[in-house]
């Protein structure tokens, strides 16, 4: 069992890690390649991975876990408080838009109502993960239009607990407390646990739903606290040890902690991975934790992606490909629609709105959960549970591409009051200052900086690069710092010095450009190749310019002098050495001379 799981997660790992260089090379998403990576080595084609123990569902549980933990710590509870009706009415909205028609659809074709409400309901959901991650990778979720779509998600993921008590009502059986876990087949769930009672659905769900109010709200209360307790005493008492390993063990024993805190209560456990996010959010060690979880959350979110195309068979899209086509295309369209109408109400644009909605149009992993039931409880023939797990692994697979193309069509807006960034602010202004750029020049002005006492946050167009700045605890940002949102994120507003180090003089001017749009009122200092720019840099704006040709040149001409000046003094002790001396000792005429 043991050589067939690890085997198992070797063909995983390997066909991701192919998948991820076939699509960087392609510059195409990365969920793409995992979801037909698990589709070729899953049963419908190759078969090499079969999973028949679900072994596997841990490890993904893992990776949505730390995913959802990710998410926490981009939103925090101000956050949440600022979404306001964006987070439920455009939530409510969107998911009511897309159930009512499907469900009505399905039964104008002929379909019993309570499978056709149940698939409603699993067709509703989109996937936060999913969306979360493509936009990420596009630098977009911390725009408005990206926090607006991520709070729409975030409230689907809410609905899911109230939702799992109705079914009990909608499947006529007595169901024990539904315990939620991510996992590739099932995605979120462990399944329902059949138990016998006295008790009908209805007096179960009612009961159920007051004691879930009471825990959320419990829940809730505890999160304040918690993170209150860690922003003000706990973080700062281990910030000054500086030590990585200490930062990786405190924050998965907390993330471990509050996600079997959520399940032991009866919450999903992906609410308490994010929960934990919330509660590390907005302090100094933010930015830390998100970069030391990074390589552990990749490995394990791709288990997971390659995992949902795992359960997809192919035969049966092959089989019937106009029904299937036809089917997701139109919940697509739906999905659309419902949600260009909740982000309207949010108070976007049509045409952004519209351009998110395509994001959003897809079948989420969490519709597999309901299916599932609906198959156990024998509402749902393996038929039917086989169409919608082809349709929402085909949306899943359609949706980076369209989305990647609809972000072409956002409007540019100012930061609204639900943007927040990225970056802690700082108490006091004149101890800030940002360098831009982290190579061997930047990374040293950086430790000369902090060693003056100085706040430094670090901005460079690789994550790489910043990421052992990062562990090190340093404020940083990933990013162009040509886009003016890069800055702000970077808070040059309030810095009493940004150094731009920079090897390009061409990149260099625009990154000033940009700073004098940023209003700032910082001193700009300016690292300069070529001797002819230094005149452009300073009607751009540089207050002090520092230039490498003018300083090889005077490091030469001081090395130059050093030599000369030691050649000079060894010639000078040579002839002082050589010097012909007299038999009494004394110096020859022509020495005196």
């Amino acid at each position: 069992m043991t050589e067939t799981l690890v085997h198992d997660l070797l063909l995983i790992l390997a066909g991701g890690l192919l998948a991820s260089l076939i699509c960087r090379r392609l510059r195409s998403s990365v969920l793409i390649g995992y979801l037909l990576v698990g589709v070729l080595l899953g049963q419908g084609i190759l078969g090499w991975v079969q999973d028949e123990n679900h072994q596997l569902e841990h490890f993904a549980e893992v990776g949505v876990f730390l995913l959802l933990f990710s998410i926490g710590l981009e939103f925090s509870i101000d956050d949440l408080k600022r979404l306001g009706r964006h987070f439920v009415v455009g939530g409510f909205v969107q998911m009511v838009l897309v159930f009512v028609p499907v469900a009505i659809g399905l039964m104008f074709f002929q379909m019993a109502w309570r499978p056709a409400v149940l698939i409603a309901i699993a067709v509703a959901f989109s996937s936060t993960v999913l969306v979360f991650k493509s936009l990420s990778e596009w630098g977009q979720s911390q725009q408005p239009h990206g926090q607006r779509a991520i709070g729409i998600l975030l409230f689907q993921d809410a609905a899911l607990v109230p939702l799992l008590l109705l079914l009990p009502m909608l499947v006529g059986t007595n169901e024990a407390v539904v315990r939620l876990e991510s996992t590739i087949g099932q995605a979120v769930a462990v399944g329902p646990q059949f138990v016998d009672s006295q008790v009908s659905g209805s007096q179960f769900a009612g009961s159920q739903y007051v004691w879930m109010i009471l825990t959320s709200l419990c829940f809730v209360a505890s999160i304040v606290v918690l993170r209150n307790v860690l922003a003000k005493w706990v973080i700062p008492r281990l910030a000054g040890y500086r030590s990585p390993e200490m930062v990786v063990l405190f924050t998965i024993v907390s993330l471990g902690g509050v996600t079997l805190a959520a399940y032991q209560v009866g919450l999903p456990p992906a609410v308490g991975a994010f929960a934990a996010g919330l509660i590390f959010n907005g302090n100094r060690w933010t930015t830390q934790i998100d970069a030391l979880v990074l390589p552990f959350r990749e490995t394990f979110a791709a288990i997971f992606f390659v995992g949902l195309g795992l359960i997809l068979d192919p035969r049966l899209i092959l089989q019937q490909p106009l029904l299937m086509g036809a089917t997701m295309g139109s919940v697509m369209v739906i999905k659309t629609a419902a949600a260009t109408v909740a982000l309207s109400l949010t108070g976007m644009s049509w045409r952004n709105s519209f351009a998110m909605g395509i994001g959003l149009a897809h079948v989420g992993e969490f519709a597999f959960v309901v299916v599932l039931i609906g198959m156990k409880s024998n509402i749902l023939t393996e038929l039917q549970y086989q169409q919608v797990v082809a349709i929402s692994v085909g949306s899943l697979l359609l949706t980076p591409p369209l989305l990647k193309a609809a972000l072409g069509m956002i409007q540019e807006v100012q930061p609204d009051n639900i943007t927040r960034p990225l970056i802690t602010s700082i108490d006091s202004a004149h101890r800030q200052a940002v360098v831009i750029g982290a190579g061997p020049i930047g990374t040293r002005v950086t430790a000369q900086l902090e060693t003056m006492g100085k706040d430094v946050c670090l901005i460079d167009f690789s994550p790489i690069n910043l990421h052992p700045f990062t562990q090190a605890g340093f404020r940083t940002v990933a990013g162009d710092a040509t886009d003016l949102r890069i800055l702000e994120l970077a808070d040059v507003r309030n810095c009493f010095v940004v150094v731009v180090s920079v090897p390009d003089d061409r990149v260099a001017l625009r990154i000033l450009k940009t700073l004098r749009r940023s209003k700032t009122t910082a001193k700009l200092i300016v690292r300069c190749r070529y001797q002819s720019n230094v005149s452009t840099l300073r009607k751009a704006g540089a207050d002090s310019i520092v230039t490498e040709e003018t300083e090889a040149t005077l490091a030469l001409l001081r090395t130059l002098s050093d030599i000369n000046q030691n050649v000079h003094l060894f010639n000078s002790q040579l002839i002082s050495t050589n010097r012909p001396v007299s038999t009494n000792g004394s110096r020859t005429d022509a020495d005196h001379g």
